[in-house]
């Protein structure tokens, strides 16, 4: 027979407290099982990648031969003190050319062409339809048909200038224009994206600030460099760095309307790792230009954002 004096009494509020611990610890096994599959997806498809792509350039790995080893820091000495220096720095230079081109013709472009069909109208509605639509359309075949607007012999645009006495143009073998040309084709299609994101963004702004400064007597130019363009710089600051990150990306463009010349005038950094993988079958170089690629897409990027934090007004 048991003896019941001895017994202790169970305390129900440990066992309560315990209940409530074990049901904080399944509630957040739960909430970890609905997001393990995203994490799997990013490890296996963003992260695994990158820490390949990181081994491969301490190896040898060229397509041309069967075997590989480590290396150590071989490649990175080859990019910046070997001969792949130079096509570093001169793909570096036209990168920056051409990203300065898009934003530029992002931001002003946009900018004005707001400014200009802001209106809420049927007409600017079918004109701000017209700016826009090209952004919708594919870049490999927008580069198919400025190559043929570009033509030096049978291109449209030379034709246009023959008709004011200009002499036809070389668009794309000359190493002064090719560039340009490539810019022209890419500001086809985003200075619409630009217009529609500004616009947005200038119809949130209240008609009370105009009101208030037009009892004050300041002009439409001092209303737009004053109230406009401060309030404004969020949109600028999301336009500057996503316009920023695709423009340092072009690829299809140059491949189909330059293929990286005259002379590399074109070459573009992604378009370096394309020729380093695909057509020399340097996977190695490859690999180490990309990782070199990502540390100054990331770089730039922070210290971008960084610095802005002091000039955007959030204020609306």
């Amino acid at each position: 027979m048991t003896d019941t004096k001895n017994l202790k009494p169970v305390s129900t509020a440990k066992n309560g407290k315990g209940r409530r611990m074990s049901n904080s610890t399944r509630s957040k096994i739960g909430d970890f099982m609905f997001v393990l599959p995203a994490i799997i997806l990013l490890a296996v498809f963003t992260y695994y990648p990158i820490a390949k792509l990181v081994q491969i350039s301490f190896t040898d790995w060229n397509l041309l031969k069967p075997e590989w080893k480590f290396v150590g820091l071989k490649n990175w000495k080859w990019l910046f003190e070997g001969s792949g220096a130079k096509y570093l720095w001169n793909s570096l230079k036209v990168t920056f050319l051409y990203s300065c081109g898009e934003i530029f013709a992002t931001l002003v472009g946009g900018m004005l062409f707001a400014l200009l069909f802001r209106r809420m109208t049927r007409s600017f509605s079918a004109m701000r339809a017209v700016i826009f639509v090209p952004k919708y359309v594919a870049m490999s075949s927008c580069a198919v048909v400025f190559l043929w607007i570009l033509n030096t012999d049978y291109g449209v645009l030379n034709y246009l200038l023959s008709l004011v006495g200009i002499a036809p143009v070389d668009w794309l073998n000359s190493q002064s224009t090719a560039l340009i040309s490539v810019l022209m084709t890419t500001c086809w299609r985003v200075v619409g994206y630009g217009m529609m994101i500004y616009m947005s963004a200038m119809i949130g702004i209240s008609p009370q600030y105009y009101e208030a400064a037009s009892l004050d007597g300041a002009s439409k130019s001092q209303q737009f460099f004053r109230i406009t363009l401060p309030l404004l710089s969020p949109t600028t600051l999301f336009l500057l760095v996503t316009t920023f990150l695709s423009s340092m990306k072009v690829f299809q463009s140059v491949d189909i309307l330059t293929s990286g010349g005259p002379a590399r005038s074109t070459e573009v950094f992604v378009y370096l790792i394309y020729k380093y993988a695909m057509v020399d079958f340097r996977m190695d170089r490859a690999a180490t230009s990309a990782v070199m690629f990502f540390i100054i897409l990331l770089l730039v990027t922070v210290c971008t954002m960084k610095f802005s934090q002091n000039s955007v007004n959030y204020d609306s």
